[in-house]
């Protein structure tokens, strides 16, 4: 199987998939919403699904050599995946509790793996109509409104300039909304021994990573389960703006289409605390 040679003329139309599918999830929004559970008790919805086709459906469309990996069909065997060198990562629907709950902080996630590492990620915020996309394939953070007829998604009016490139005396932690833990809390209170002007936000789905990405949070540890794609795209974001994800246990990079799709805790960096914050942990 071989791989994409360029990601760039395949922008307008990753994008545009990404908005079909955003149109599904809110129709359904609109509506009463229906919840089924998993196995695993995790919440399913008919928005989680549709987006689920819509998306599947593009990908295959537009790169039809490029395996696609979705939560929703997420059953496939290690020794098939194995083999890949490249895939689509998708979540459909990033926040599928924050959907239920109605508060907008639900969100799409499509990565492209490559190597067992992000290249490109793109994520959605349907109910604020906004889109981030980067990764190294595209060589930075870009972002617009899914209400734009954009022609030309790399111009650099739609490039993001990350505000946290400057180390500031306040840092902020961004945490999960939905997902908050014992140990998360234990970990913000030693921090606060370190950084006395310390500030905690609370934000659903892939929002977290949009954050740091733009330097409007320093910070996001995650002591809890989640699964590969719901770092993916955020993943790829961070790297473009100079950010990091790091395992808590041994501060390396996060990888992808291991045996076991779950990921381990993980902390988010901003690009202007990584050396400061790597060295926190090994006091």
């Amino acid at each position: 199987m071989g791989m994409l040679r360029d990601i760039k003329p395949l922008l307008p139309e990753l994008i545009e998939t990404a908005k079909r599918a955003g149109k599904e999830i809110l129709e359904v929004y609109e509506k009463e919403i229906s919840v089924q559970y998993k196995d695993d008790r995790s919440p399913l919805t008919e928005a989680d699904r549709r987006s689920h086709r819509v998306i599947t459906k593009g990908l295959k469309s537009l790169t039809p050599d490029v395996p696609v990996l979705s939560e929703e069909g997420s059953g496939i065997d290690y020794t098939e995946r194995s083999q890949w060198q490249e895939f689509w990562l998708v979540d459909p629907l990033d926040g599928t509790k924050e959907f239920i709950k109605r508060n907008g902080e639900f969100t799409i996630n499509i990565a492209l793996i490559r190597n067992q590492k992000p290249v490109f990620g793109l994520i959605l915020i349907p109910v604020k109509e906004v889109i981030y996309y980067g990764g190294p394939l595209v060589g930075g953070l870009y972002k617009c409104s899914t209400r734009e007829d954009v022609k030309d998604y790399l111009s650099e009016h739609y490039r993001v300039k990350s505000e946290g490139n400057k180390r500031s005396k306040a840092i902020t932690v961004v945490g999960s909304r939905s997902h908050g833990s014992e140990r998360l809390t234990t970990f913000v209170e030693k921090l606060k021994s370190r950084y006395k002007d310390l500030n905690f936000v609370s934000a659903g789905s892939a929002l977290k990573f949009c954050l740091v990405a733009e330097g409007r949070a320093d910070l996001y540890p995650r002591f809890g389960p989640t699964m590969e794609w719901d770092t993916g795209a955020g993943h790829a974001l961070l790297l473009s703006a100079g950010s990091t994800i790091l395992r808590a246990d041994t501060l390396t990079e996060l990888t992808y289409n291991k045996e076991s799709l779950r990921n381990p805790d993980f902390i988010v960096i901003g690009k202007a605390l990584s050396e400061d914050i790597i060295s926190f942990f090994h006091e």
